[in-house]
Parts: C-alpha cells; structure tokens; sequence
C-alpha cells in the first residue's frame, strides 16, 4: 500500500514569517515573481528617492546598473530616519527594512509628511529587501554615517554609525535581485531609461542620472516644465492644434462616509495627425491602465467635441456620434495627478480607482474644453473636421472588416470554392509553387505544360482592380483579388492607422513555396503584371520582402531553323542566336502565352532547369512605392516620362527577317 497521505486539519495552516512572506510569494508583492516582478521592487526603492525630491529635498537622483545587474541609487534628501523610534520602541531600520507595512507615508492625509507620495506605506524598501541576495544602504543625517548589511533577507552585523562631514545629507541603496525569489534578474538598460525619462517627467525639474557599468554609458534627463516640456518634445512642432495646459486643486471624498482628500491635476494635450499618445500619472506613478484618469478623459473629450459638432451641425443625418477611438487617433494627452490619498487597483500601481478624481477630472476637463472651443474656433473647426474623418475612416474599416470575413473567413476548400484553380498533387509546401497566369487561353496551355505535382494555375480573368488607388472596401469586393488571396491562404497585412487591426497575415500559412506571375510579353501584359504586383505590395507586402514572388520571363521571339527551335528572350539574345546559325530561318515574335504549345509552354517558362525566373525583392520598399505611384498612381508626368525612358524594355517592336 502507497504511503497515507496527511490528513487537512487545524495543524495544517501555517504563516509566512519574516523575509518568507516575501521570498516564497514575490508575486503577492511584486504582481510577478518573473522580470516585472523585479523591475517593480526598483521602482519601490526608486519611489522613496523620488517623494523626498518632491517635497523639496534633493533635486538629484542617481541611478547604476552594474554588469553583475545589482543596482545603486543615490538621493540627495533628508536620508531615512534609522536610529531609535521612542514611540515604537524599535529602531527605525528594522521597521523601514524589516517590516511590512512600516514607514511615514501613513500621515499623509494630515498635511505633515509626503502629502502626495508614490512610495506606498512601508512596503518597498522591506519587500525589495527580502528579496534581495544582498543590500547595502548607506544614510548620511543628523551628523553621522549609518550603514546597514542585509543578505537573503536578514540583517547582518546590526547597525554602525559613526560621526562624519558630508557635502549632502541622502540615502544610498545597493543591492542585487536574487535569483532564487525571481526567475530572471536581468533587467535591460532600456527599462531604466524608460522609467527614469518618465518619472522627470512628471517631476517637473528633477535631474534623473542613468550610469550603465557594461557600456560605461551616462544619460541625464530632467523636464523643467514637466509634462509641457514633454508634450513639446513629442509635437515636434507637427500638431495641427495649438498646446493646451491646464492645472487645478480641489479636494473631495470618493463616498460621504469616507474623509476629505485633496486633488492636483495637470493636463496637457495636442491635436496630431502623426503621432497619437496617452499617458496618465499619479502620485508619479505610471499608470499603464489608467483607471480613473483615463475614464475622465474619454468621457470629457467624447461630451466636449460631441457637443460641438451637434452645435454646428457638422454630423450627417441620422450619423452615429463619435466615440473616444476617433479623438484618439489624434490626441497627445499625458495627466500628471496627485491625491493625498489614492486608491490603487493592487500594489502594482497600474490602474487607481477613486472615484472623486475621476468625477473632479471628467468636470474640469469639460468646463476647459467647451472653453478653448468658445475661445480658439479656428482650431476647434480643424479638431472637430479631423475627428470626423477619423471617424468615418472607422467604420470604413469595420465594413471592411465585415467583407474579410465574408471572403475570407473561415477555413476554405481552395479547390472547390475557387472558380478555374488548378491545384497541384504534392502537400510539400516547400516544393509547391503557383503560377498566376493571364486568362483562360493561358490556363490551358499552361495547365498541359506543367509538372502535375507541384506546379498549380491560377488564372486571372478581366483587367485586375488597381490596389494603389482603390480604397479597402472596394478592393475586397472584387472576385478576382478575394479569390487569389483565399489560394494564397496566409491572409491579409493592413498598414495604415484605421485598418491595422484588421491584420490577419500568418506567413506560415502560407500555402506556396513560389508564387510565379506569368503574363504576355507585351504591353498589355506588363500592364497585367504590374497590377497583380501591385496587388500584393498592398495586401500581402511580407511576401515581396520574403522573396516569395517571381517573375516568370517569356521569350520575345521563337527563332526556328529546319532543325531546331530557339528562344531569345531579349534583342541582345536574339543577336547573339543569328551570329550563329548559317542556315535558313525564321523569325517571329512570341505569341501570346495561350497559343504555345504545352512543350514550348515547358521548356520556356515551367521547367525548373530550363525557365527564367526574376525574384521580386525590393532593395528599397521607398523605392518601389514611387515607381507604383508613377505607373499606376496620378502623376500623369511622370508617367510619361518613364514610359519615355524605360518603355522600350517592354513595348512591342517591328522586325523584318
């Protein structure tokens, strides 16, 4: 018999003590026991640094990241209190470092310490300790240097102080994530720069110091302004609007029975049609999902600019009201707000809940906008003239969208449900290639031409819609183009801002090792060749730049004497091939694909060892975007010349045998 199994009773629920409650359960804390959970315990420490500097201590913080991915930041504030605490009867090291829930930021309501502090009640400094493989701090205050010396979570050595001069008073904290309580301690360069050039701004004239021991590499940032000066540097002078900046205090209770808080909120926002951003803060934190903030101003931008376009009549009869993702789409806005008391969604930070922010931002906001609007109509014209293009281009898109899911959706038989494609034997997609051809005459002799078994048709039927000029809607209406993506079967790749998210490209469902466009050598063949390029630049991009498509070239002229057949495939082969026959022959110019024979059809454009295939890889996208736009776009000048200088490579020519 398998050993009994012990029994679920009184004895069997235990407490996490001391470093534990922390080391066994980071995630508790941290809200990950992998990298972010890491990344947040420096944000713990860096907080502290951070709400001294805000109440006018220190306006320097340093921060190292050495090559063993330990960490050392340095303030220039009053220092942490660590010697005796009368009124606890402990010293105040062992409750900043090693309790929970211990420190000076439970006051803050009463106006005394850290009015409006982002460091949370005693957690950080403890939990970042217990977490930690080891962690040195050095304090200078009061006239003397304290160190302490802390490994896996518990103290060693005590406290030592000694008298000592200092230029500045401050706190320096080093110590290294354990691996044992984090499943990854390497932290990236590019998470300090991020978080130390998003805390100056919101810390209007606070200097962040960024030293990296690998590269030896320093970077400084500070925002005299703060969020104004940051909104600026994101403009760059491209917004279509003028800078808003708005600041307010107020104070409130979230419910009646709950006490009094105060509120400061700055708000800064631009209208621009290159770069759309926003961020919220409190209390300096960043607030990756916003919560209340983010409530107030979808609700107050939506009310402000709705109402506007009702009062000048902008909407359409029976049009739907705009909503926040077509503000969005133009909007830079960043909110930096402080509360002497926050309710935050965890201790993670990423989201506050209070609900007198939100209702005292949502009205502010509306009162300044209907405002500005009153003040500046030149602007809000522009403002509501974009937002309505934006969205009506929306619910473009979600027709669009609608139509993909028609045409495309779903899995499809490609053999039955796609009028006159020819499959090919072998589910090897590495050997399988598809030949677009053009029309039926060429489906023929194409289709008795090829290798069977891995060689599909795909005809082209009529003039193919031109993909550059159409808008989405129009393009996914049409036969042809759904058809030919369904054979694909990797989908669809959108690029621009309103229809990116109807994406649905999967390379690796992609059904051809070779896509191989084979049209006519003439004119209008060029022309046919040119759209279905065209076709795939828009839809399927990652295709040209995979070197997935091919250009199958046909010859220009089929040269026969009594005893063989030749092909030249240019005036220079063509040359080359009379120089050396010496008897009889005939020359004619290549019919069109329909009228070869299925062994010529072989031999000259399917045979792997005997075709010519030109690989369509754009060495620059730039590049090939200018050359769709002069053969297919609006510029009729440059089509012309173009044409003018290029044209002979492709237009037919008169030759006498």
């Amino acid at each position: 018999m398998g050993k009994k199994k012990n029994n679920y009773g009184n004895d069997s629920i235990s407490l996490l003590k001391g470093a534990d409650r922390v080391r066994l359960r980071p995630s508790v804390i941290f809200g990950s026991d992998g990298l972010k959970g890491c990344q947040h315990a420096v944000i713990e420490i860096l907080a502290n640094s951070i709400d001294e500097a805000r109440e006018g201590f220190g306006k320097r913080i340093e921060v190292t990241v050495f090559k063993d991915f330990s960490i050392m930041i340095k303030d220039y504030g009053r220092g942490i209190p660590l010697d005796y605490n009368e009124k606890e009867e402990r010293y105040n090291w062992e409750l900043v470092f090693c309790e929970l829930y211990a420190g000076g930021k439970y006051e803050n309501n009463t106006g005394e310490n850290y009015e409006y502090s982002l460091g949370l009640n005693g957690l950080g400094c403890c939990a970042a300790q217990y977490s930690s493989e080891y962690m040195d701090v050095t304090v200078y205050r009061d006239g003397f240097r304290y160190d302490l010396h802390f490994e896996k979570g518990y103290n060693v050595g005590g406290m030592k102080k000694e008298k000592c001069d200092y230029e500045s008073t401050g706190t320096i904290i080093k110590w290294k994530p354990d691996i044992e309580v984090f499943t990854d301690i390497k932290i990236p360069i590019e998470f300090f720069k991020e978080t130390l050039k998003k805390q100056a701004v919101v810390n209007a004239g606070v200097v962040f110091e960024l030293t990296d021991e690998a590269t030896g590499e320093k970077y400084e940032y500070c925002y005299k302004n703060g969020i104004l000066d940051y909104i600026n540097e994101i403009n760059e002078d491209k917004g279509f609007s003028s800078i808003q900046f708005y600041e307010h205090e107020t104070s409130g209770r979230d419910r009646e029975d709950k006490p009094e808080y105060k509120v400061k909120m700055q708000i800064a926002f631009v209208f621009n049609n290159d770069i759309n951003i926003l961020e919220y803060y409190h209390n300096s934190s960043f607030l990756e999902y916003g919560g209340s903030p983010d409530k107030a101003v979808k609700s107050a931008f939506v009310y402000a600019i709705d109402q506007y376009l009702k009062a000048e009549k902008k909407y359409n009869k029976n049009e739907k009201k705009i909503t926040f993702t077509d503000v969005e789409d133009s909007l830079i806005l960043v909110s930096n707000s402080f509360s002497t008391i926050t309710s935050y969604e965890n201790q993670t930070k990423k989201a506050i809940t209070n609900i007198f922010i939100q209702e005292a931002m949502t009205s502010f906001l509306k009162k300044q906008l209907e405002i500005y609007f009153i003040e500046n109509k030149d602007e809000a014209e522009k403002i509501a003239k974009q937002v309505l293009i934006n969205k009506r281009s929306r619910e473009k898109a979600e027709k669009t969208r609608i139509d993909i899911k028609k045409h495309l959706g779903g899995k499809v038989d490609v053999v039955n449900r796609v009028k006159k494609f020819v499959d090919c034997r072998t589910k090897d997609v590495s050997k399988r290639e598809l030949y677009i051809v053009e029309g039926d005459s060429a489906l023929g002799s194409c289709k008795l031409g090829r290798n069977a078994e891995f060689q599909a048709i795909m005809p082209v039927r009529g003039k193919i819609l031109n993909c550059l000029k159409a808008d989405d809607n129009k393009i996914f209406q049409s036969e042809i183009i759904t058809d030919l993506l369904k054979v694909l079967g990797c989908g669809v790749e959108f690029t621009n801002k309103y229809n990116k998210d109807l994406s649905n490209f999967d390379l690796k469902k992609l059904n051809w090792d070779k896509i191989i466009i084979c049209t006519d050598a003439d004119v209008d063949g060029y022309q046919i060749r040119t759209l279905i390029l065209t076709m795939l630049y828009r839809l399927v991009p990652t295709l040209i730049k995979e070197g997935k498509i091919y250009i199958a070239e046909t010859p220009l002229y089929e040269i026969r004497t009594s005893k063989k057949a030749y092909f030249a495939y240019n005036e220079e082969e063509k040359r080359k091939i009379l120089s050396r026959i010496k008897t009889n022959y005939t020359i004619q110019r290549s019919k069109g694909l329909g009228e070869n024979d299925p062994d010529m059809m072989w031999e000259t454009t399917m045979d792997p060892e005997t075709r010519r295939l030109i690989q369509v890889v754009p060495d620059d996208i730039n590049e090939t975007k200018e050359i769709f736009e002069i053969l297919l776009g609006d510029n009729l000048t440059g089509r012309k010349e173009y044409i003018s200088e290029y044209g002979h490579l492709y237009l037919d020519h008169t030759d006498v045998v």
